[in-house]
């Protein structure tokens, strides 16, 4: 059936013809078009800045996997079932871990270049939740900018088509139900202008996270959540989006400050900073074996006790010891920032304090990156393959994108290969959008709210939560939406428009968050309710999974772990070019 539920937006004055479409161009997005491309299929990358404008290029501490002397896959998988609390698939874990290695050395043969030593072997640090140095980095802590570049140099040799400054909008579907394309606004700088349509029988989701749904985050002003909301109206599910991901270093600006916040890389603390106070007190040695190495949800919380506890704004980060050489070699990038805020590393603690970072859930797929919509695929923070349960293991998402992104290009590969029935005519763009089922298009939440939205969920649904605090949010946030429903002056609704749609998208994740949230009564992984303190494996070791229903209400349901199988097939492996 065809995705009922749309955002508000003028019909499609424009097409292009494609095998596959991707959305997003960091890691996952860019490697599964490279991947699709030497497939031999037509793919067009669409992005919503420049192509290096994601979130992949900040990522500082870099990606995991199990390529030092005496690690393995098993340890790795180890340490991630461990941070995930209890809900990760192991066999996406496995598919993760066993896959990585490979994956990563043919991201250098792509051309990334990671920091090595004088014998040209890969320098490994540590972050939190690995008992093994195993995150291999690249310019110090500039991971993340070197796997953009690479990638984003390989995408221009290979001539592959692009269409930035666009904002993806809607899913198109055929008279069956598959998928049949996106549409999407160019914003001015782009080769279209308005509103158009990619139209394809292969659509990846690969648009990042849903950090700017709070006040201070650490993701880009481009992530507000465009990904779940269209896969929501598209029908397709969403599972564990209240598993926010808190990076427990952020550099902190002041009780005030918004939008997108310095980071202080786990890497940091890898490499023998420690957390302390006002009075220079370590006070993660007590929180956990690994102290200032725990898991990211643990020292997250070991930070805002310690807050409360002292009545304080943050917390600081001491790595005085290091000296000013390795901070200019090793640390360039955060040296930078700190300094361009007034803070000098190298002579006094950082000011720290937990902010949004990661999202553990999303789309839900298989392990082929497939979801609950033929033809749509998704992968990176988008995407909830399993791999992240109710909290991420750090340097785990780079490898996530990696191995996910080729595993969706062997498959749309495949199915492309494979003999066709009778092809269905497709809708054009303008027929596409709606059925006689569905309802009106969604109602557009004006630009204005976004701040309103924002610090409903920081204050609501941050770090701490709880009954009061989340059904303050959801009475809140409802209220946002149904004064879209009725503005204030009549004349004056919001009119379509960048500003409006990212908006929307941010109301429609942050209602789906909130709800989820309120409804794990337990605490688990970087879900802190300070009414449910305890972990409960005998109600709550399961997923809470979303749709939009029926008058867009919110639908949720509970499966048991391992995850989704309705959705995981019993797939054979994926098969793989030779390493070089």
């Amino acid at each position: 059936m065809p995705a009922g539920i749309q955002l508000t937006a003028p019909v499609p004055g424009w097409a292009i013809d494609a095998d596959v479409v991707v959305v997003g161009s960091g890691v996952a997005g860019l490697t599964a078009a490279l991947r699709c491309t030497a497939a031999g299929l037509r793919t067009v990358v669409v992005t919503k800045a420049r192509l290096d404008d994601g979130s992949t290029r900040w990522a500082q501490g870099g990606i995991a996997a199990a390529l030092g002397e005496g690690d393995t896959p098993e340890q790795h998988l180890s340490d991630t079932l461990v941070a995930g609390a209890g809900l990760c698939d192991e066999g996406a874990v496995r598919t993760l871990v066993t896959e990585g290695p490979d994956a990563v050395r043919r991201l250098i043969g792509t051309g990334a270049r990671f920091d090595t030593s004088a014998t040209g072997d890969l320098q490994l640090t540590r972050e939190g939740g690995h008992h093994r140095r195993r995150i291999a980095h690249a310019g110090g802590d500039a991971t993340g900018a070197e796997i953009s570049r690479a990638l984003v140099d390989a995408v221009r040799d290979a001539s592959l088509r692009t269409v930035e400054n666009a904002l993806v909008l809607d899913l198109l579907t055929d008279e069956h139900g598959n998928t049949s394309g996106v549409t999407l606004h160019v914003m001015g700088e782009g080769q279209h202008d308005g509103v158009g349509a990619v139209r394809a029988p292969a659509v990846v989701l690969a648009t990042g996270g849903m950090g700017q749904v709070f006040s201070a985050t650490t993701n880009p002003a481009v992530s507000t959540g465009d990904g779940v909301a269209l896969a929501l109206r598209a029908g397709a599910e969403v599972s564990d989006l209240e598993f926010v991901q808190f990076h427990p270093t952020v550099l902190f600006l002041g009780a005030g400050s918004e939008g997108q916040q310095p980071l202080v890389s786990e890497a940091v603390r890898g490499e023998g900073a420690h957390l302390v106070d006002a009075d220079g007190v370590r006070f993660m040695l007590d929180q956990h074996e690994l102290a200032e190495l725990a898991p990211r949800d643990i020292v997250a919380k070991g930070i805002m006790r310690r807050m409360r506890e002292r009545g304080a704004e943050n917390m600081y980060l001491d790595a005085r010891h290091f000296g000013a050489e390795m901070w200019a070699t090793r640390f360039p990038t955060i040296l930078a920032a700190c300094r361009s805020h007034g803070i000098d590393p190298v002579t006094e603690p950082i000011p720290v304090a937990p902010a949004a970072h990661y999202a553990s859930g999303g789309v839900v797929t298989d392990l082929r990156g497939r979801t609950t919509v033929p033809g749509l695929y998704a992968c990176g923070e988008v995407a909830c393959t399993g791999v992240h349960g109710a909290n991420r293991l750090a340097s785990n998402s780079l490898l996530e994108g990696l191995v996910f992104a080729e595993r969706i290009a062997a498959d749309i590969a495949a199915v492309a290969a494979a003999p066709r029935p009778e092809p269905s005519t497709a809708r054009p763009p303008d027929a596409a959008r709606g059925t006689a089922d569905s309802t009106a298009p969604l109602p557009l939440i004006a630009p204005e709210a976004r701040l309103t939205i924002q610090r409903i969920m920081s204050e609501g649904a941050g770090v701490l939560r709880s009954a009061t605090s989340l059904g303050g949010a959801a009475e809140a946030l409802e209220a946002v939406y149904q004064d879209s429903l009725r503005p204030a002056d009549p004349r004056k609704p919001a009119q379509p428009g960048v500003e409006s749609w990212e908006t929307s998208n941010l109301l429609c994740v942050a209602r789906v968050l909130v709800a989820a949230a309120l409804e794990r009564e337990e605490t688990r992984g970087c879900h802190w309710r300070d009414d449910f303190p305890e972990r409960d494996d005998t109600d709550w070791r399961r997923h809470l999974v979303v749709t939009l229903g029926a008058g867009r209400a919110l639908e949720l349901s509970r499966t048991d772990t391992p995850a989704f199988p309705a959705v995981r097939p019993a797939d054979p492996p994926v098969p793989r070019e030779p390493s070089p």
